[in-house]
């Protein structure tokens, strides 16, 4: 008798919280750009000051798609993204980590953004030895926001500064952020870029070191995993794989 009565609350509570709102945001694989090429009618990379050299290829950086801060899961729609290939459950702040307002997210990823840029910049001069006051480089992404495109923005300043090509022709994907020296550090949602990467035609994808264990947790057939861990290391990487000569590391 008493296991019985101490079971109905303890059903009524396992009830109400599978329906109490959960600190957690559903992710997808969202969109992917080419940073050799054009986004909403401008082209991603345009730089002044400098010879620009004709680029064959794409250089694809890649995105995921959360459930905004307002939208509130419940065990089952976490339940589900545990089981699902195709989707992730991320923690709330990790996709989110400043801001509760849609308006206030916009704004925390637009400057990321904007800073994610100007340290491509830099760091693509450096590594090409360039005065960053004789050239003028212009980069334009709309409705993308966060640090995470840094490497691929720098890859493309390199690829359209430099004679031949990076890609060898090919479609290349990839993440990272990237630091004024070079440095690539690592980003979130990794594994869902990876389908992102390959469902828009990627056969390599450029992965942060240290996220490889991540990349490989969901890869998608026929895509290659490239660790790098700076600028001069992706550069290295592509430059090895269009000639078809030297090793390219793997994770």
């Amino acid at each position: 008798m008493t296991l019985a009565l101490a079971a109905v609350p303890v059903a009524g509570l396992l009830a109400a919280a599978a329906f109490a709102p959960l600190p957690f945001s559903l992710a997808q694989p969202g969109m992917t750009a080419d940073v050799l090429g054009e986004h909403s009618g401008d082209p991603v990379i345009s730089v002044s000051g400098a010879e620009q050299h004709p680029t064959r290829g794409e250089l694809r950086m890649t995105t995921i798609a959360a459930t905004g801060p307002e939208v509130s899961l419940r065990v089952a729609d976490i339940a589900s993204g545990w089981f699902a290939t195709d989707e992730a459950v991320m923690p709330r702040d990790a996709v989110y980590p400043v801001g509760d307002s849609k308006k206030e997210i916009r704004e925390y990823n637009a400057e990321q953004m904007r800073e994610s840029q100007n340290t491509a910049v830099t760091a693509a001069l450096r590594h090409l030895g360039r005065d960053p006051d004789g050239v003028d480089v212009e980069l334009r992404l709309t409705d993308v926001g966060g640090p995470s495109a840094g490497l691929f923005f720098a890859l493309g300043i390199v690829d359209k500064l430099t004679p031949g090509d990076l890609t060898g022709g090919e479609v290349i994907a990839g993440t990272g952020t990237i630091e004024p020296d070079g440095t690539v550090g690592p980003v979130g949602g990794v594994a869902l870029k990876t389908q992102a990467a390959k469902r828009d035609g990627a056969t390599v994808f450029l992965v942060p070191e240290a996220e490889c264990g991540d990349a490989e947790s969901e890869l998608p057939e026929g895509l290659r995993l490239v660790p790098v861990t700076e600028l001069s290391d992706a550069v290295a990487s592509l430059e090895a794989l269009a000639s078809g000569d030297g090793d390219v590391p793997g994770c």
